[in-house]
């Protein structure tokens, strides 16, 4: 009887043993795992600060040439602006300025060539281009195509029973 009792001791020693290597196991593991977390998050949080400090260094040495960009920018749009309100009154244009009349968009220009005169020759929509800008956007594009391709309209619109704002 005393040796089933050893036995049974042993046994139970046993299987002790196994579940405190399965416990230290799964500790280890959970351990390593957590420290995985840890140094990925650790890492990021580095790499995150460099990030940020490489872009306020990069912010501190470009932000003079990024205004005087955005200012020459400016500068090219706002004269772009007032060239196409006066180019009609410059040497080159060739048409009579009388005849001009100015939209701004989706075209900078309506031309009654020869209306002035008393003879109008054609329609003209002009486009005014100035520094690089040479490509058309898309709007004014649409219109170009609406134009070569003689899609253009003429109607009159008439309103009836309008009354004058504040007369009785």
């Amino acid at each position: 009887m005393e040796w089933i009792i050893v036995f049974l001791l042993l046994v139970a020693l046993a299987y002790l043993g196994w579940q405190n290597l399965q416990l230290s196991r799964q500790i280890e593991s959970r351990a390593r795992e957590l420290n995985e977390r840890w140094r990925r998050t650790e890492l990021n949080s580095q790499v995150e600060q460099g990030a940020r400090a490489l872009f306020q260094e990069w912010a501190l040495t470009e932000e003079p040439r990024i205004r005087e960009d955005a200012i020459r920018r400016s500068e090219a749009v706002i004269k772009g602006k007032v060239t196409e309100h006066l180019i009609p009154f410059f040497p080159s244009f060739k048409y009579n300025p009388k005849d001009a009349r100015f939209i701004g968009t989706p075209i900078d220009l309506i031309l009654f060539d020869g209306l002035s005169e008393g003879e109008l020759r054609q329609i003209v929509f002009l486009e005014v281009k100035t520094g690089r800008s040479a490509s058309l956007s898309g709007r004014e594009r649409l219109v170009k195509h609406c134009v070569m391709e003689g899609k253009i309209g003429y109607e009159i619109l008439r309103v009836e029973g309008v009354e004058k704002v504040g007369s009785q």
